[in-house]
Parts: C-alpha cells; structure tokens; sequence
C-alpha cells in the first residue's frame, strides 16, 4: 500500500507493507486524514521511514479478530500512529462510528485536535463565569477549545499572533479577541499553546487559585523564569502538562456527536490530494493558514461501502 513515511526532509509518499492488526485492532480503509503543526513540524524526529500521523476517518474492512468493535462497513473516525496510509490498524478503543449522512473529512479534523480542546477544558476545572484565556486560539485546538470553553459557560479570550489570524473566532464563542497579551486583565485559567515568553506572561496573569494548561509550544522558545516566578499570595496556582491521548474512544464519540448536532464546528483551511502534502505542510509551517488540514486519501468515493 501507499503511505507518508518520515524523512529528514519531511513527509514522502512510498510504498509499505500492510498493517498487520492486533487481535483488539480493526483494519480501517482510510478516505481522509488530517495534519497538525507538530506532526509537520518535527517529521526529523521521529524514526526514518515510519507512517505518519495520528488522525483518520474512513470505513472498516477488517473487525477486530476478538470481535470488539465495529463491524466491516462501519464509517469511523479513528486516532493512533500510523493514520497516513490507505489502510490502518487502530485498536477499537480507538474508534468512534460516524453516522450516515456525517462528513468524513470534516469528521478526520476531530482526533487530535478535538481530543487536545476537550481534555485540557475540562481539566481547566468548573468554567461557569471564570475567565479563561486561550493563545494560540487561531489553530485547530484554539477552534474547539473556544466553542468547548464558551459552552462550560466561561468567558473566553482568544490570543492570536496577528489581527488577520483572528477571523471566525467572535463567531465560535469568544468574548474577547486579543492580539498578543498586551492589555490582558488577570484570569482564573489558560490554555496555553505558544510556549517561550508566551507561558511566562501567562502565568503572570494567572489569578491566585488559578491553572494554566500547557499544552503546545509554537514558538518554539524557551521559557525564561525569574527566581522566584512560583511565589505568589493566596490559594496556589498551578502549572500542568498534557499529553493525555488514552482510550480515546469514547470522548472521540463525543465529539462525533456535537459535530452531527451542530454544536461543534471545524475549520478546514486547506483540503486536497495527499499527493500535496508538501503544499500544505509549507503553509501549515508558514502560518498562511487558520484551520485544519485535510487530505484525502482515496478521492471520489461515495456511501459508506469499502471501495476495494
């Protein structure tokens, strides 16, 4: 079969053996997979010639051999290494069905992204009426984690890198739209995607009892904490790291389900032929887009059938 495998050079089409599934794992046919800014980002690091990514939507053409899971036919979206390829195995823990008549693409958007917004949300604690702030709030995590926060009832302060990057958000739910950090009043938590001097400002601006979630680090820069940076009057605040990714299943359903419902949106800022990976890498690394990646993988394919 066909895949993207990682190269110094970046992401590459070859040819790969199939995946062989686990006796827990069903074999998916991928129609469409999405990209994130890390996976792009650092393809250097991970081993020369693995398949890439993590988020798949498509069709299942082999159960699972223990007989968990959805059965062959199912449409399903699906999270787990491996998702650049026509075919591959997730374990079905890893899968959540997607309904007739659901848009697969916009459906392969969710898993990492999706499961980053809902799971740093709620860790963030009770958000009725408390501030939060989100940087990075223009990526594919800044998307949901706005409509998820807006809808736990919290007031929400979305902070781009430039004022082009800041169109939709109003519309999504946020109550303020903030380029930079400049004249930002103190909030009760952050969901921090910028890293470097971004986290540091935004602990400053953390009220006491507070907690900021950091969970990406765009910039790319280091963190320079002053001594003392951890000292503050009143109940603690606190700093936590997320890379919580297990049995996804369930909140992946989830987010299925406010997709289908309407309550949850996705931007898809740039969808084509995955033979065009590099395109889209290039504008994803140049912040030339707001939004998700979405490549399709077998093109013109109607209904919920296996087209093989």
């Amino acid at each position: 079969m066909r895949a993207l495998i990682a190269t110094a050079e970046g992401p590459r089409m070859s040819a790969v053996a199939d995946p062989v599934p686990g006796p827990d794992a069903a074999l998916v046919e991928v129609r469409h997979a999405s990209a994130n800014h890390g996976e792009v980002r650092h393809t250097a690091v991970l081993p020369a010639g693995s398949v890439m990514g993590y988020d798949a939507a498509g069709v299942v053409v082999g159960q699972a051999a223990d007989g968990s899971g959805p059965p062959v036919g199912t449409r399903v979206v699906a999270f787990g290494m491996g998702a650049w390829a026509e075919r591959a195995a997730f374990p079905t823990g890893s899968l959540a069905a997607v309904p007739p008549g659901a848009d697969l693409a916009e459906a392969a958007t969710l898993p990492l992204a999706g499961l980053t917004a809902l799971r740093t949300v709620r860790a963030a604690g009770p958000l009725l009426g408390r501030r939060l702030l989100i940087t990075g709030a223009s990526g594919g995590v800044g998307h949901f984690a706005v409509q998820l926060a807006r809808r736990a009832g919290a007031y929400v302060i979305a902070s781009v890198g430039a004022p082009g990057r800041a169109e939709g958000l109003r519309e999504l739910g946020a109550d303020e739209v903030v380029v930079g950090l400049d004249g930002v009043r103190p909030v009760d938590a952050v969901l921090e995607l910028v890293g470097g001097p971004h986290l540091v400002r935004c602990w400053e601006l953390l009220r006491p009892g507070g907690g900021l979630q950091s969970i990406g680090w765009a910039s790319g820069e280091p963190a320079v904490l002053s001594p003392g940076w951890s000292f503050s009057l009143g109940p603690a605040r606190s700093l936590h790291s997320f890379g919580n990714v297990s049995t996804p299943g369930p909140d992946l359903e989830l987010l299925v389900g406010m997709l289908v419902a309407g309550t949850l949106s996705t931007r898809v800022a740039w969808r084509g032929s995955w033979e065009r990976i590099g395109e889209a890498a290039d504008a994803l690394l140049g912040r030339r887009l707001s939004g998700k990646i979405v490549m399709d993988i077998v093109p013109d394919v109607d209904g919920d059938a296996p087209s093989r």
